[in-house]
């Protein structure tokens, strides 16, 4: 007998959101398939029909993520992107306790996804000013990308408390700006 699409997919988002959830509060380390099985209100055998261990989970909560990125920018009709674009399409009510899994203090993994973020978003895709063909095109790159995802980071854990409009305003003005303006009366 065949399960039920719908239900398998809302048995699979709450083995998802469950471990997010934890994710968000320990390490990795410290998760168990039992606790994950318990709080979904599921045994381990129902875990282990949808994921083989812990880490397939963490790379399925990665890749549906970074899949809905793509989606989001392919669906855009510009062929060119600012890394903020990007960072938009990952500013959903639907992300925010899979971003604060992923990108939290507990997030063990949080370098390997955020590698994996800056991998997904080639330097085609990127409008960045900088000198084609320059010894210190890769600081500049780098540079741009960490420090947007490190903002991004920070509004996350801050509960979002700017807007979306302030926030990516606030990063585009502190490239293009600096800081300076801000302490000028």
């Amino acid at each position: 007998m065949k399960k039920q699409p719908q239900i398998t997919e809302k048995t699979r988002q709450t083995f998802i959101e469950v471990f997010c959830e934890l994710y968000s509060q320990k390490p990795i380390e410290k998760i168990s398939v039992q606790e994950i099985a318990n709080k979904s209100g599921y045994n381990r055998s129902t875990f282990y029909q949808y994921f083989t261990d812990i880490y397939e989970l963490l790379d399925s909560v990665e890749n549906d993520l970074l899949n809905d990125m793509k989606k989001e920018l392919a669906n855009q009709e510009l062929s060119m992107h600012t890394f903020q674009d990007t960072l938009y399409c990952l500013d959903k009510r639907e992300h925010l306790l899979v971003l604060n899994a992923l990108l939290g203090d507990y997030g063990s993994a949080r370098a390997r996804f955020i590698k994996r973020l800056k991998k997904e978003i080639t330097l085609g895709q990127l409008e960045l000013n900088v000198p084609q063909n320059h010894a210190l095109t890769p600081y500049f790159i780098e540079f741009y990308l960490t420090t947007s995802l490190s903002l991004f980071r920070l509004w996350i854990q801050r509960q979002k408390d700017l807007s979306s409009e302030q926030f990516f305003k606030l990063v585009e003005d502190l490239y293009s700006s600096g800081i300076t303006p801000y302490f000028k009366e």
